[in-house]
């Protein structure tokens, strides 16, 4: 058996990966569903060359100090506000994600839950289930046109761009603000830059956000921003909970301070049965699973794999954040 051991810290999402990676090193899975109690990832840590972890794993600094024979953590996501980077790369670990695959399907998603909210489609489909629907009436069921409207998107990277592509199809006007400016998205998809972010709350009939969490992002939409937007406009959020201060969120949903919100990640998550937001007709929710296309979720597993043989190997891995930590190993 090899020497180098692998700790995987779920054993239903990406069994191809597991089994590629098993049949080259010494694996280990957790076997629940939810994820491995921190006690274990500690003991982890310890004992493990790699860990392949998932969004819901916290991986802090104090694990990461804990480390004494990891090499690497490969983060099946994009997003990483779940590890402590500065921690990571001082230690000398390296943090691998999955940049360039998840994005088309995110868009994909990002749209639907567009259409979805101002096309009522979800909330039709209640009232059939709920056995309200006794009569040919449309008037209830009164919903937005997208085609034609105006799109503000927060964050021009790969999902947005690829919303925006979408966009077009659409005839939508795009306007955006970023962390940086885009001339060749401009150039390519007509997109209109704003200089900040509040001219395009106030102009768009759809905000979609598409930021990373980070300490300058975590509720970076709250109540003073939500009141910025059009009575008339939707906010669409697949990026992560914190960015969207929820109780502001009730309030301006039931108030009629915005139209709807249709959102794929909650603040917690999973979002308590009892949260008061999910009382509310005008607020379509999802599971966090804007990346769960079949094929992304497989292609996700590889490349996270790939980033730990790489990692292993002494070889660029595919997707590294914090290549430093090899100076520090």
């Amino acid at each position: 058996m090899p020497s180098e051991k692998i700790f995987i810290t779920r054993s239903h999402i990406i069994p191809e990966a597991i089994a590629y990676l098993d049949g080259i090193y010494d694996v280990e899975v957790w076997q629940q569903n939810s994820p491995p109690p921190r006690e274990l990832l500690l003991e982890k840590v310890q004992e493990f060359g790699a860990m392949l972890t998932e969004v819901t794993d916290i991986i802090d600094a104090d694990l990461l100090d804990a480390a004494t024979t990891l090499k690497v953590v490969a983060n099946r996501a994009v997003g990483l506000d779940n590890i402590d980077i500065p921690a990571a790369t001082r230690n000398g670990i390296l943090i691998g994600n999955t940049p360039g695959v998840l994005h088309e399907s995110c868009a994909d998603f990002t749209f639907g839950l567009m259409l979805a909210l101002a096309r009522n489609i979800a909330y039709g489909e209640r009232k059939i289930r709920a056995k309200e629907w006794t009569v040919f009436d449309q008037i209830p069921y009164l919903g937005t046109d997208v085609h034609g409207a105006t799109l503000g998107i927060i964050g021009m990277g790969l999902i947005g761009t690829a919303v925006a592509r979408r966009a077009r199809a659409f005839d939508m006007r795009i306007i955006y603000n970023s962390r940086t400016r885009k001339p060749e998205v401009e150039s390519a998809l007509d997109a209109e830059w704003r200089d900040d972010m509040d001219s395009v709350l106030r102009e768009s009939d759809y905000v979609s956000l598409h930021m990373p969490l980070t300490p300058d992002t975590e509720y970076m939409i709250g109540g003073r921003e939500l009141e910025m937007m059009q009575s008339t406009a939707f906010l669409i959020n697949t990026t992560r909970g914190r960015t969207v201060n929820p109780r502001d969120l009730y309030d301006a949903l039931s108030s009629g301070v915005i139209a709807g919100a249709a959102i794929d990640v909650t603040d917690p998550e999973p979002i308590p049965f009892n949260d008061p937001l999910l009382t509310l007709d005008n607020l379509l929710v999802t599971p966090h699973i804007a990346s769960a296309s079949r094929q992304t979720v497989r292609r996700m597993g590889q490349m996270s794999a790939d980033n730990i043989i790489a990692a292993i190997k002494g070889e660029a891995m595919p997707g590294c954040v914090n290549p430093d930590a090899l100076a520090m190993g």
